[in-house]
């Protein structure tokens, strides 16, 4: 620890000893925040950060039996059961303190007190104190890397021009803290493109987070992003590290950030400008040092023209951009792929006999994949669970009738993505929404995409 490092906060109703000890400390703690009152302990834990808290035991004139260090004892470790509190007492009340200490406290002084030994007291709290918040973060990333193997994440797979292209992205991007913004259709991979960055970053060593703000309602959203304090809602039965506290020095992958509503924009917005959240229920700020990845399949310039995005929230997730391919346009990548699932699916359900068919991988490599890999991923994957023989047949792949009907390779680029509007308009009727949700896009986009190819 550095000579002045943590905040402390001393509660005494005698006021030569709050002078004597803040005078004496003040050289050793970065903050000290004095009280004469313990009926301000409350307000002042809601609003100030606090990591040590020197606490008297007697505030009422001619009471010295301790129960009132005792009381507020507990209620400062029912606001936070994490502090550390350190008890004065004077000389006869040691028993006074031991019971403190089996209560919760960390230790105590008695009055009057040794300076050596009270820093060497309060030192130790304070180290406690930062060891106590750094296994509680080392716990939430613990339960999020669990997550993140339960998912599976494999690795990039596919040399295709398109993919080249994207790698040599990455591995200049990976090096700087430069936000990045991962744009491409659902399925394509964005959030193992932003793995591959963290992985490749100077970072690497350091946690991995991301988010999915789409779905979040407003409380969640804060609770999730920036944390909460016991009882700051209903459910927030105790403290929680958010997931911008949980990445600091690492990552933060936001996913799907097209579908964050304006109400929520300008508190990202802040977070990612000053570095520092506030948990739900505290005013006290807490520093974070982040490297920001996002991703969304929406075209967010459009969203931007259409007032539903911010503009200055836009240019800083955006400093460089990277669009992911779908997986029509990575030519023979949708073999190695699928041999890739094939091999990992195989030795997952123990069926390491399985091979495709060659008419099989005719019909894999002229399917549209509106879903793109993740479609590919899970078509195998249940192929591989139903197949009835060692030999993965046509039949075994059952797609919708008119994207497993455009012949792709025999279409350019723009043949092939005219085509793919024109039959998901015809599958839902001329509905832009269900339209652009099977293609993957923005209705804005979608929109554009029409006027450009002539099609009503």
């Amino acid at each position: 620890m550095s000579k002045r490092s943590g905040n402390l906060l001393i509660i005494d109703d005698n006021a030569s000893v709050l002078n004597s000890l803040e005078l004496f400390l003040k050289h050793h703690f970065e903050k000290i925040i004095a009280l004469k009152t313990p009926n301000l302990i409350v307000s002042t834990l809601e609003k100030e950060p606090v990591d040590v808290i020197l606490l008297d035991m007697n505030f009422t004139a001619g009471v010295n039996i301790g129960n009132e260090g005792l009381y507020w004892l507990g209620r400062i470790l029912e606001l936070d059961p994490q502090a550390v509190v350190v008890m004065i007492t004077a000389y006869g009340d040691i028993d006074l303190a031991v019971k403190a200490i089996r209560e919760g406290a960390f230790d105590f002084i008695t009055k009057p007190w040794d300076n050596n030994r009270l820093l060497t007291t309060l030192q130790a709290a304070l180290q406690l104190r930062l060891s106590k918040k750094e296994v509680t973060k080392l716990q939430l990333k613990e339960k999020q890397l669990r997550e993140d193997l339960g998912r599976g994440y494999s690795t990039i797979v596919g040399d295709s021009a398109p993919m080249k292209q994207l790698l040599s992205k990455i591995s200049k991007v990976a090096k700087t803290d430069a936000s990045v913004l991962l744009v491409g259709e659902n399925g394509t991979g964005k959030e193992l493109v932003a793995r591959e960055i963290h992985r490749l970053s100077l970072r690497h060593d350091k946690s991995f987070v991301n988010v999915d703000v789409g779905a979040l309602t407003e409380t969640l959203f804060e609770s999730e992003l920036f944390g909460h304090k016991k009882g700051a809602f209903t459910d927030a039965k105790e403290d929680r590290i958010g997931r911008f506290e949980a990445a600091d020095e690492g990552t933060l992958f936001i996913d799907e950030i097209g579908n964050l509503g304006l109400s929520l924009q300008p508190k990202l917005l802040s977070a990612i400008e000053q570095r520092r959240i506030t948990p739900l229920g505290s005013n006290c700020p807490v520093e974070v040092d982040i490297r920001l990845i996002t991703a969304t399949n929406k075209d967010l310039h459009e969203m931007v023209k259409n007032n539903i995005f911010r503009e200055d929230l836009y240019y800083r997730i955006n400093t460089v951009q990277i669009e992911i391919p779908p997986l029509r346009e990575r030519g023979n990548d949708i073999t190695k792929l699928a041999e890739y699932y094939l091999h990992y699916y195989a030795r997952k359900y123990e069926r390491c006999t399985l091979k495709f068919n060659n008419k099989t991988l005719e019909k894999l490599n002229n399917h549209a994949w509106p879903g793109n890999v993740r479609e590919l991923r899970h078509a195998v994957e249940k192929a591989v669970i139903l197949a009835e023989s060692d030999e993965l047949m046509p039949e075994d792949f059952h797609f919708t009738l008119s994207s497993d009907s455009i012949p792709l390779k025999n279409l350019s680029l723009k043949e092939a993505e005219k085509t793919l509007i024109i039959n998901a308009m015809k599958n839902h009727r001329g509905n832009i929404s269900e339209a652009a949700r099977e293609l993957g896009i923005g209705r804005q986009t979608l929109y554009r995409k029409i006027g450009k190819y002539g099609i009503l």
